[in-house]
Formats: structure tokens, C-alpha cells, sequence
């Protein structure tokens, strides 16, 4: 693609306009979990080091439109701070006088963090003259908010047509491991899509079966598409309104020549609570007054040896319930499968998703991955093949 980076960009002297996601969890007035702040802190330091003066714009929880004190950005000031390891003060509107006041205030080697851009409606209609206003309180600008590049708003889509663009490292990171996975992957590929429910993820599971050559189905998903198949699931989560749709990507999936893996063996328990009585059996021997709640020690052998034989992982969605022992064995067992073998440099290993990451961190597997992307639905739609408005805009800035 032909988007620009940091790289390319003169920044000496200059005011430099960063999209951020710092839209960070918050309880009793503590963000109690800084992964997106620390995740800011590269490009935010090389804008600095190349002469630059970086102003962050991002959007916080839901305001819709309204001033909400309680969603402001200032609440977080100071741990945004902590995080870079510099100076940032804070401008109360992220347009007009106060910001353009902040912005000439701004000393060198100081970042300004506006407010909330979600306290005007414009900012979410994508309206070009509240995208002008940001406009006019910088000289560059710097998309880093990957997480928020499938929303065509104006901090992400229309200021990228307004000023000379860039992506900025955590973008950056995220495109060339998107690219690496889809776009141009090492092959054999394998996709491991789990989770609850084939109806939030079918354009996803139609677009990888023509992209990969192994699509491995868990979680509650996977009881869907035993049920298609005409197999006894017991009380097990499943929508089966969606088995037609499960048996239509089984058949895409024949024409593509792409192997689907679906569990051979289960462990079923007759309540979901932790420490659960459980019993593994053969997929076909689901008592009726049973759930299945993971995939088998069968059923993660056949996964673990399609990772031997892959070259590239592309992971969303648990295998099974992982949220409490010992229905996270199936997650646990593959992650770290395929952590070795991406230190062991014979695997590129991305994955992404909320449910995603937090399965990943439980095994102790995230830091091995190639890439674990923090962004949940821009990365679904990556995935799906669809064109996220965010890059697409830095993609025209860089043919201008």
C-alpha cells in the first residue's frame, strides 16, 4: 500500500495532529489498564525526536455528541503523562479558542492532549467543516489509531484529506501485520475464528475460506456447525437458526479447497461454573442434558499439527469457554502450541479481537505471538476484506 510513515514526514518545528485510541478503561477514577496509552508511547517519542510537536486527538467512551463531563479527557491527563514519560497539558474543546490557545502554548518537547472529539456530533457525521477546524490547529497529521480506522469520522478519515499524512508506528505495525497475514501471506495459511456466534462473524468466515488453506471453528460457534452436520449438541450454546448459513460455508469452503477443523472430541459438563464436573467424549456422545464447553485433547492435536504444517496464524475467538477451569485447556494448549513455534521463527502469528487477547494473556501466549492487535472491530473487518475508511484516506494521502 502506499501510505507514508513517520519516516517520510518532515516534522522539525512543526505542529503535528495524532489520532490516538487512548479510550482506556476506567474504575473509581483509575485507568485500570494502560496497554493503549503505553502503545502511543513510540510515535509520540518520534515526533518529539524529530523536532515535532505532537497534539492528541482522541475519543473517550460514548458522549454522543454532548458535553459529558464525566467522559472527559482530562480525567486521564495525568496517566497519559506517566505513560509517555513527559509533559502533556490539556485544552477543554479540541477546536476554537481554547485549543488554538493550548496549541501557541504548546513549549518544545511538551504534548497537548485535546478533549474529547466525540463532544461534537460533527465528529461522528465525518462533517468537513468540523474536520477544517481540527485542520487548522496543525501542520501534519498522524492516523495511530488503527482501532478506530473502520469509522469514517472526521479525526480519522477526513483530516487525513485536509493535511500531509502518515501512519504512525502503531498503525504502521498493525498494517504490515495485517498485510503479512492476508494480504501477501507465507503459505500454508491457518485460521483459528472461535467465540459465540456464526452470525456475528459470517462475512468473516465467508472471506477466509477463500483466503487460507485451513479454517480451524471453536467456541460456541462450532457447536453451530455440528449442528448442521446432524449431531446431537445437547443444551450447548448454538444458534440454530444459523445452521443453513453454517452448511452454506461449509459447501464455499469444499469449492476452495480450504480443510475446515470442527472438534472430533468434546468436554461436556451439566453446569457452566468453575471446577466444574466434566467428562471428555467422542463429538457424536453428547448426553442431551449436557453442554460442550471446549474442544478435546483429539480435537487440539489436529489443530496443533495444522500449525506445524502452516507458515502463517491468523487467530480470533477462543476454542472454548476460557473464562473459567478447565474449559480453558483447548485455548491454553494452542496458544502456547503456536507461541513456540513463533519463537521458533517457523511461524507469523497474528491475532486480534478482545475475547482474543484476553484468552492469549491467560495462557501466557500473547508476548510470542508475531502480533496481537488491540483493535476489535476494525480488525473483524479487516478480516472480512473490507476497506477501513481510516486507512483508506492514508492510503490517498500517500498518491497525492
Amino acid at each position: 500500500m502506499a501510505w507514508k510513515t513517520l519516516d517520510d514526514m518532515d516534522l522539525d518545528g512543526r505542529t503535528v495532529l495524532v489520532r490516538v485510541d487512548i479510550n482506556v478503561p476506567v474504575e473509581d477514577g483509575h485507568v485500570t489498564d494502560t496497554t493503549r496509552i503505553d502503545r502511543i508511547r513510540p510515535t509520540v517519542t518520534d515526533i518529539l525526536s524529530k523536532g515535532g510537536r505532537p497534539v492528541l486527538l482522541a475519543h473517550f467512551d460514548r458522549p454522543k455528541g454532548k458535553v459529558v463531563p464525566e467522559m472527559s479527557l482530562g480525567h486521564i491527563r495525568g496517566t497519559v503523562e506517566d505513560c509517555l514519560g513527559v509533559p502533556v497539558r490539556f485544552a477543554e474543546d479540541c477546536i476554537g479558542v481554547a485549543a488554538k490557545t493550548a496549541v501557541a502554548a504548546l513549549a518544545p518537547g511538551e504534548v497537548l492532549l485535546l478533549e474529547n472529539t466525540r463532544f461534537h456530533a460533527e465528529e461522528e457525521k465525518n462533517d468537513p467543516m468540523f474536520a477544517a477546524s481540527l485542520a487548522a490547529l496543525g501542520e501534519v497529521y498522524v492516523n495511530d489509531a488503527f482501532s478506530a480506522a473502520h469509522r469514517a469520522h472526521a479525526s480519522t478519515e477526513a483530516l487525513a484529506r485536509l493535511l500531509p499524512s502518515c501512519a504512525g508506528r502503531l498503525m504502521e505495525a498493525e498494517l504490515r501485520a495485517l498485510e503479512a497475514a492476508l494480504g501477501t501471506p507465507e503459505r500454508p495459511v491457518v485460521a483459528v475464528v472461535g467465540g459465540a456466534k456464526v452470525s456475528t462473524k459470517i462475512e468473516l468466515l465467508s472471506n477466509l475460506v477463500r483466503k487460507v488453506n485451513t479454517l480451524v471453528i471453536g467456541g460456541g460457534m462450532a457447536n453451530t456447525f455440528l449442528a448442521a452436520q446432524g449431531v446431537e449438541i445437547g443444551t450447548s450454546l448454538a444458534e440454530h437458526d444459523m445452521t443453513g448459513t453454517a452448511s452454506e460455508i461449509l459447501a464455499a469452503a469444499g469449492e476452495a479447497a480450504c480443510e475446515i477443523l470442527l472438534p472430533v472430541d468434546i468436554v461436556v459438563a451439566h453446569e457452566f461454573r468453575e471446577g466444574a464436573d466434566s467428562e471428555t467424549l467422542p463429538v457424536d456422545a453428547c448426553p442431551p442434558d449436557a453442554m460442550i464447553l471446549d474442544a478435546g485433547p483429539q480435537t487440539v492435536a489436529q489443530i496443533t499439527a495444522a500449525f506445524d504444517h502452516a507458515r502463517t496464524l491468523i487467530w480470533n475467538g477462543p476454542l472454548g469457554a476460557f473464562e473459567i477451569a478447565p474449559f480453558d485447556a483447548a485455548t491454553v494448549a494452542a496458544a502456547r502450541h503456536a507461541a513456540a513455534r513463533t519463537g521458533a521463527g517457523l511461524l507469523t502469528s497474528v491475532a486480534g479481537g478482545g475475547d482474543t487477547v484476553a484468552a492469549l494473556n491467560r495462557a501466557g501466549a500473547a508476548e510470542d505471538f508475531t502480533y496481537v492487535s488491540t483493535a476489535g472491530g476494525a480488525f473483524l473487518e479487516w478480516m472480512e476484506g473490507k476497506t477501513l475508511p481510516g486507512v483508506a484516506a492514508l492510503v490517498a494521502a500517500g498518491e497525492r
